[in-house]
Formats: structure tokens, sequence, C-alpha cells
């Protein structure tokens, strides 16, 4: 999920957590009271047996630490303001609070959830359809650049939840195509992300066309002067959540680049470090479903054993690979980033970037870990001339240096 890049090695996350609390203490912290409950397991949730069905068929085991302290207040009701990095599972925190409240017998438009994008609202949409599978919601995405008419329809047929993009979304409520009487839950996605492109007054208006009584969330990775603005004028007693910057980490990982030139020397490169990759569970990262298919193909041509998953596969056959690579059965899994949060193998050592991420944000989500396991690992990324910007991007994100890979890597491992 797009964050917003820290400008250089000047970002200091201290520094910035710092001037966040004050932010907020200096607002009378009781205005903002931080709900502190943790919930190690989703089973403790006290969730509805079918979302927690569709919870861990979506791949998740253990919550990450904004679910860990987000689902639960937003279940009860609370005007809930989580603030946490993007990637540590905000999405599914809201999404969860949503089905848990749903009527599921009153075909009318329950909540509303805008977000900044429309790639954004469809991820939304698609993992509150995934999580919500068992339950049988009914999910549209109302987003600018599709058919306005084709929207109308779908709203009139019923659905239980709208995603959308502020524009698309307070145009379906002005031309009342989407009836606001029933909706009593409110989510704002990257608030943050929102305001700084200018979509302050629509979401004020939208605001005003809503039920008054009505539950708020609001999620956001860095909570602007705005974004308070928004929470004083719209949410009644909200509680924080405050998850620091440091959950998911990369310290203690090795990273490396391996300089292949042309992309059709990356095959042999990988085959070259099989022999080592052997001594140890490994993920490797593509950039498509077609080139898991492709590379799968190749390694096992070439009598190398292997498992691969990507979004196309369904649920069921995901969880078996899943299974497999995690009781150590398979040594090396291929996949793409649609699974790489989803996947914490305490056993993983290694991760190769095949392709290295299209956006810096994922190659955290692939390689980071949570800190509190401690682990130590190594990253190998495979650049091509092409990648010379992106891993330049990387480095410059993370501030971090990525060197050349030695030759003694079976070492490292």
């Amino acid at each position: 999920m797009a964050g917003v890049a820290p400008e250089g090695s000047q970002f200091d996350a201290r520094q910035y957590d710092a001037k966040m609390n004050d932010l907020l203490s200096a607002d009378g912290q009781d205005s903002f009271p931080s709900y502190d409950e943790v919930f190690e397991s989703f089973d403790a949730m006290g969730l509805q047996e079918n979302l927690l069905r569709g919870i861990y068929s979506y791949g998740f085991e253990k919550p990450s630490a904004i679910q860990q302290r987000g689902i639960v207040p937003f279940c009860k009701g609370l005007d809930v303001i989580q603030q946490a990095q993007s990637g540590t599972g905000k999405t599914a925190t809201f999404c969860s609070g949503v089905l848990q409240q749903l009527d599921y017998g009153l075909m009318d438009c329950q909540a509303l959830v805008l977000a900044p994008t429309r790639e954004l609202a469809q991820q939304i949409e698609k993992v509150m359809r995934a999580l919500g599978d068992y339950l049988g919601v009914k999910v549209h995405a109302c987003v600018g650049g599709t058919s306005v008419r084709e929207d109308q329809r779908i709203l009139s047929s019923g659905v239980h939840v709208v995603v959308g993009t502020p524009g698309r979304v307070f145009d379906m409520l002005r031309r009342q195509s989407l009836r606001p009487d029933y909706i009593k839950m409110f989510v704002l996605d990257e608030a943050d992300e929102m305001l700084s492109r200018g979509f302050k007054d629509q979401i004020y208006d939208i605001f005003q066309l809503l039920p008054s009584k009505i539950q708020v969330g609001v999620f956001s990775a860095t909570m602007p002067p705005e974004a308070l603005e928004i929470t004083r004028k719209f949410m009644n007693k909200p509680v924080r959540i405050l998850v620091k910057r440091d959950e998911l980490t990369l310290e203690g990982i090795k990273q490396f680049y391996v300089n292949v030139e042309r992309e059709e020397w990356k095959l042999d490169t990988l085959c070259d470090l099989y022999e080592t990759l052997a001594i140890t569970q490994s993920v490797i990262f593509v950039n498509t479903r077609r080139k898991v298919d492709w590379l799968t193909d190749k390694m096992r041509s070439r009598d190398h054993t292997v498992s691969a998953t990507h979004g196309d596969m369904d649920q069921n056959t995901r969880d078996i690979i899943m299974r497999e690579f995690r009781s150590g059965s398979s040594r090396v899994l291929i996949t793409t980033d649609l699974l790489a949060r989803g996947i914490d193998v305490q056993q993983v050592s290694l991760v190769i970037n095949y392709d290295l991420p299209t956006q810096p944000e994922n190659y955290l989500h692939r390689i980071g870990r949570s800190g509190r396991f401690g682990r130590k690992g190594v990253a190998i990324n495979f650049v091509t001339k092409d990648d010379d910007r992106m891993l330049f991007d990387i480095q410059k994100f993370y501030n971090v240096v990525i060197e050349e890979l030695p030759s003694n890597v079976a070492e490292l491992l």
C-alpha cells in the first residue's frame, strides 16, 4: 500500500514519533485516551465464527500489532484513530471491524470506506470480500474512471459495504443512488494521503450527508494537523491506537544485490545459488503471477524442488502449499507481492527478489520482519541495468546500503 516516502535520511522516526506525541498531548490527552487492550490471537477477539473462517483462509495466522489492538475497539462500536505504517495490516483491521457489525439480513449500505486512490479502494474491496467470504457480504467499489450507470445498477441491487474514492462516492450520494439512511460505519483509510491530495472539502461534504449517529474510524500512517481537525469535528470521544513504526524492521537482515545485467541471465544465477539455498528455507519473489508459473516450471525442469503460490490459485490450494512450506517439507517458495505480508515463516532466513518490487514500500513487506522475533536473515536482490534506479530508491527510502553479494554467501546463512 502506498505510503508517503520519507525524504532520504533526514527522516528520523524517533523524532517523528516524539513530535506526534507532543501534538496529541498538547491537544489534551483526555480527548484521545489510548486503547491498550491487546489480543494475542484472533480467536480471543470474540468474532463471529464465519468471520474467523474468512480470516484464517485468507492466510492470516497471528494478528499483527495493529490487529491485536485495533479490531476489538472497532467491533465495540467505538470511534477510533489508528495510526500505523503502511503494510502493518490496517486494512484487515477495519475490514474485520466492519464485517463483524453488519446486519446481513439488511440489503442496504451500512458501511462506507473512503480511500485516496482507485487501486487502494479496489484492494480494500478484495480484502473485504475475501474476509467476508463465509458471511455472504456484498461489497462494491465506487471509483472514478468506471461506468456511472453500472455503479447505479449495482447499488440499486443492494450492497452491504461501499468502498470508494471521495469524488465518485460523493457523486453517488448526490444522485441518491447511494442511500445513506442505514450507513452506521464510516472509515477513512490513509487519511494523511487523502488530505495531501486535496480531498478535504469532499470528505466534509460526504460527512454532511451521512446520519449524525455514525461510528468513525480514521486510519493513517501519520497524523498531520488537518487529520486531527477531522477527528475533532466528526468523531465522538475517539480512542487512539498508536503502533510504533518499529514493528516491522530491516534490522538484522543482511542485504545484497547481484548484478545480473540482463533479465535472461537471472535464471542461471538463481540455479547457481540454488546449491546454497538447499541449506535453508527461502522465498523467491517475482512481480507477476505468470512469472511465478514460468519460473516454477523452469526450476522443476532443472530438477529443483520448489513450491509456488499466487493470487489466481484458489484459497484451498494456497493453504496446502503454505502448510507444506511451513512444515519444511518444501524448501523454496516462489510467490508474488500479494502474499508477501501473509508469510511470516519463522524458519525463512533467505529472501530472493528475483524481480525488484515495483514500489519501495513493498521491499519492507517482502524482507522485513517483526522485530520481536529478532531473527537474522539475508536478502539477495537480482538487479538488471533497468533496475538501477529502483535499487537507488530503495536504499534512499530505508536509509540502507545494499552491497554486492560476496562469494561466501553460504557462510552468511
